[in-house]
């Protein structure tokens, strides 16, 4: 049985004890930290920036996975990095030049993310699959957090991991979007290796985040 990793979205978190927050989880078994950065016109929110992840940064040695919703994405890029991600993962849409965004990412020694939204095709990233490490697939439209999970997205992992598995690449499948304790087998069954999970995580039995996390981990 393949390990499942657990990168719980901070936006269900305290914001008035995010610091906190980010300590309780690591102690209670995540992997990484999914930091949610939106800018209020690639998607309808508005979220957190630069100074706050380097704020944040002092409060764990998990990694940060940073999930940039902003356009235009590349010249952004550094500033994340400089505050302390650890993987930073854009959106095809919000670059002029995925190849170009992608090799300023591994200049700065980061990993790559490109995340694909619901109406999003593989083969708008196919040819980059090789030089990334992560596809985020969106199994709701970013935008807000506590959407219900779109099962049309299934297909696209399935057909995600049939190309690794037949191209024998190493990227890891996430996935983002209305996760919790039955969408969760269902997206790992798919070809899932890295669970990003915010309401679950933070409110399901009373706010216990080891029991939620061990719960997801087991799937």
């Amino acid at each position: 049985m393949k390990k499942i990793q657990i990168s719980p979205s901070i936006l269900s978190a305290d914001f008035s004890q995010l610091g906190k927050d980010i300590k309780r989880l690591e102690e209670s078994g995540a992997d990484m930290i999914h930091v949610d950065v939106m800018d209020g016109h690639f998607v309808p929110n508005l979220t957190i920036g630069p100074p706050v992840i380097k704020s944040l940064r002092k409060y764990t040695k998990l990694p940060f996975d940073v999930h940039l919703m902003i356009d235009p994405v590349h010249k952004y890029i550094k500033a994340y990095s400089d505050a302390g991600a650890d993987i930073i993962t854009f959106h095809p849409e919000a670059t002029d030049n995925i190849l170009e965004t992608i090799n300023l990412i591994k200049s700065l020694g980061k990993k790559v993310g490109i995340s694909l939204n619901p109406d999003t095709e593989i083969n708008t990233i196919e040819k980059h699959l090789e030089q990334i490490d992560l596809v985020l697939i969106m199994s709701v439209y970013p935008g807000f957090g506590g959407q219900t999970f779109i099962k049309e997205v299934v297909k696209k992992i399935r057909d995600l991991d049939k190309i690794r598995e037949d191209k024998k690449l190493n990227f890891k499948i996430e996935i983002d979007g209305g996760i919790n304790f039955e969408t969760s087998k269902v997206a790992v069954n798919a070809g899932v290796d890295i669970l990003v999970s915010g309401t679950t995580v933070f409110k399901e039995n009373d706010g216990d985040l080891e029991k939620n996390i061990k719960i997801l981990k087991q799937i």
